[in-house]
């Protein structure tokens, strides 16, 4: 991102580590006596278990223990979907269905695991694998999220007639709004409608998920080595799914290959890897294949949207009616309905004034792999509809698309503002960030640009996004001070780093609040030992969250010490100040140094004169944020072969306050590249007919390449959230949140006619070839009437 940091630049902390070959990640720490699994998977999207037969596979070489669904039901496993309750339409619960460890009487997708082999080496169970037999009797499959929805479809749970998990009415579920909105577009002079469609994809993190299980008999106590976004909830939903006590389970995680929101929760495969674990004595290391990955790990997106915006006469915006189609898969996914509900709709109205909104979600069962959260989860899904809608509406009056959206957009002098949906938008400069982001790309000079492209045989197109999203998710979060002896403080967090450089950006905060060096403070995480409770690593929420726990921690600790240094420093607590690594009496040269103190500090607690020292926990609630920006994507088609190259990409980011301008930059790009991943190459493909998965490697399923990737010309536009004491906003999600849109309405610009604002992601050269062939036979079509 071509931004000049200058002298806020300084080398992350984890990168030394890992240049080196030194990262501890799931496959690198292997325990004493360690021996390993494999899964055995069902072939078939939909079928009935007849038997199962593993006698073969228990006398293979090598091998210790084969399980099976009658296990799991055995050891008392519960359900591996841990769903927080929703209501829907007339206050109908939310379906949750049993998800099994290992499925026992049926099989409702491609990948889902059947059996368990655990052998002395990887290829002893592997090989093992293959002598399981598995008699299946294979049923009718639906794997469309509308195709499910249709008369006759295959029905994968009776509980759940039509396939619909939840009839989501809105946040608010209120008809006479419903009805309001209805009579709105109803009467509307204008109204632009769009269908979109979300494809399916996989998260396709670097390091696929991996978990090492042991057990301890003398303390009843089982320790999960695995990857995650943060151990603490990982855990919750653990103890729940095997019916144990917390003390009873221990969940560590240290580095993590990236995880987007895929290691968010728990899957089948860790609670078997537990109950083997404790069976056979030993400890149990499973890896993923990048093949298995595909196939069960949770996939992401698979949405159908259709979208109505009213529109008067001079192009103000007045109602807006949204119907959202998600595709669940099978199971239901930690936070599968949540992302598609509740996260899509207070995503709305983003950047605009729209008087009355009307957002309404069904989600459905289908036989394809769990969906779950990816960056933005659910984010991206709003802001894209929007943002194609508004383009639509520009169209549909003929006012310029710019002087739309500037007509259309929230004032400043509106905040604190109120949006239809129930949301506060605590500040926003929307206007200031659409003319910076129109003068960054230079805009105005597009024309000239097109017309080159032209005279060299290509189609030139500009898209606009503006977006907004919220950030911050699960509000609650702690953190730990802990001062081990010397000059040496250890900072506890529970967010797991999964390369968002939390190693270096949280010392350097606390440091800066307690004036010592960041090298004097040590970052603890991925331990639920540890006993600090939050929330995963998600929805941006690390920076507003910890952060506000980091300033609450040292708060609290300051105020803990000014009552030592009172009795050290024999003057009034009132008159005790810190400043600069030390606690003093204010008007005097008498001081204590933070370390220091927090030595004799213990020694009081010691001697009984105190009832606790400098050690600090504490747990914080921080409301929600809203990180808003504009991007701005340029593109050239070819269009002899429907190759689209990103010629240029601008983006202009509000995230709040920085707390590290290199992290910041580098988020917004990662965010990019995905975004361009999603938009013109990636796509998982299920054979509508048998179910199964075709896109099931990288020789399938195409995924941006560096030389295709843009070089991003960026800027922040800082306006502080309002709602936390670092005024950050968070900005994790606002790369891929803003892309989608931005390359999507910029290939439609450059294909002529309407061919290109048809088309759907991802935007493959088949696909904009055969726009960019539609477009020139209409043009041609009308030079011939004319």
């Amino acid at each position: 991102m071509n931004v000049n940091v200058g002298a806020d630049w300084r080398p992350r902390v984890e990168d030394d580590a890992l240049l080196r070959g030194r990262g501890r990640f799931a496959d690198d720490a292997a325990a004493p006596n360690q021996c390993y699994g494999y899964f055995v998977r069902s072939p078939h999207a939909h079928a009935h278990i007849r038997a199962i037969d593993v006698e073969e596979a228990r006398r293979a070489p090598g091998v210790l223990a084969v399980l099976t669904g009658a296990d799991m039901e055995a050891a008392k496993v519960g359900n591996v979907s841990r769903v927080p309750p929703v209501n829907g339409r007339g206050g109908k619960p939310l379906f949750i269905p049993h998800r099994p460890a290992l499925a026992r009487d049926i099989v409702r997708h491609v990948g889902e695991p059947v059996a368990l082999v655990v052998a002395e080496t990887p290829l002893a169970a592997q090989d093992a694998a293959e002598q399981v037999s598995v008699e299946y009797e294979e049923l009718k499959s639906v794997v469309d999220v509308r195709a499910a929805l249709a008369p006759g479809a295959p029905q994968l749970w009776p509980e759940a007639p039509e396939n619909v998990a939840i009839d989501w009415p809105g946040l608010k579920q209120d008809e006479a709004n419903e009805k309001e909105v209805d009579r709105i577009i109803a009467s509307a002079p204008r109204v632009a409608r769009v269908a979109l469609v979300q494809q399916r994809i996989v998260v396709a993190s670097m390091e696929p998920r991996g978990a090492t299980a042991s057990y301890d008999p003398k303390l009843d106590r089982y320790t999960l080595r695995a990857c995650s976004q943060g151990v603490w909830p990982f855990r919750e939903q653990l103890i729940g799914i095997m019916g144990i006590a917390r003390e009873q389970l221990r969940v560590i995680t240290e580095d993590v290959g990236g995880a987007f929101g895929l290691k968010t929760g728990a899957y089948p495969e860790y609670p078997a890897l537990l109950v083997v674990a404790r069976q056979i004595g030993k400890p149990v290391h499973w890896m993923s294949s990048r093949a298995e990955s595909f196939q069960s790990d949770n996939h992401a997106r698979d949405s159908y949207s259709e979208a109505e915006l009213a529109l008067d006469e001079k192009g103000r915006f007045l109602a807006l009616r949204v119907r959202h189609l998600q595709n669940l898969g099978a199971y239901i996914s930690a936070v599968g309905v949540h992302l598609s509900t509740s996260n899509f709709v207070r995503c709305l109205p983003t950047v605009y004034a729209i008087p009355k909104i009307d957002g309404q979600v069904r989600c459905v069962f289908s036989n394809t792999v769990p969906t779950g959260p990816y960056r933005g989860a659910g984010r991206p899904e709003a802001n894209y509809v929007m943002e194609r809608l508004v383009d639509e509406a520009a169209r549909i009056t003929g006012i310029d698309r710019i002087e739309l959206r500037r007509r259309n957009l929230i004032p400043s002098a509106a905040m604190p503002y109120k949006t239809p949906v129930g949301t506060t938008y605590d500040g926003g400069e929307f206007e200031a960030i659409l003319d910076k982001a129109l003068k960054l790309s230079r805009y105005a000079e597009f024309g000239k640009r097109r017309a080159q492209s032209e005279k060299n045989g290509k189609l030139r197109g500009v898209g606009i996004s503006c977006f907004l999203e919220h950030a911050g998710s699960n509000p609650v979060e702690s953190a730990s001070l802990a001062f081990p002896g010397g000059e040496k403080l250890v900072l506890g967090l529970n967010v797991q780093n999964t390369g968002q450089a939390h190693a270096t950006v949280f010392p350097r905060l606390l440091a800066e609040r307690l004036g010592i060096e960041p090298q004097q403070i040590q970052h603890r995480h991925g331990d639920t030992d540890l006993e600090i409770r939050g929330f995963a690593s998600v929805g941006s929420r690390s920076a507003i969250t910890a952060g506000n726990a980091i300033v609450l921690a040292s708060d609290t600790m300051i105020a803990k010490g000014k009552k030592v240094a009172a009795i050290l420093l024999e003057a009034a607590e009132t008159d005790i100040a810190y400043r600069d690594g030390a606690f003093e009496v204010a008007g005097t040269n008498r001081r204590m140094p933070l370390f220091e103190l927090a030595e004799h500090a213990r020694e009081l607690v010691a001697r009984g004169a105190i009832a606790e020292g400098l050690d600090t926990i504490v747990t914080a609630e921080t409301p929600q944020t809203f990180p808003n920006g504009c991007h701005v994507a340029e593109v050239e088609i070819d269009p002899e072969t429907g190759v689209v190259s990103v010629v240029a990409y601008t983006a202009v980011d509000d995230c709040g306050k920085i707390l590290d301008h290199v992290i910041v930059e580098a988020q917004v790009q990662g965010g990019v590249a995905q975004g361009l991943g999603q938009a013109i190459l990636e796509n998982i493909v299920y054979d509508p007919a048998s179910g199964q998965l075709v896109t099931g490697t990288f020789m399938d399923y195409a995924m941006p390449r560096a030389d295709e990737v843009p070089d991003v010309t960026g800027d922040i536009h800082s306006v502080p959230a309002k709602t936390n004491p670092l005024g950050v906003k968070g900005v994790g999600e606002a790369g891929t949140t803003a892309s989608l849109a931005a390359f999507m309405n910029a290939i439609a610009d450059a294909i002529p006619g309407d061919a290109g604002k048809k088309l759907d992601m991802p935007a493959t050269p088949e696909r904009v070839w055969l726009a960019c062939r539609q477009g020139a036979s209409l043009r041609g079509e009308k030079k011939q009437s004319n």
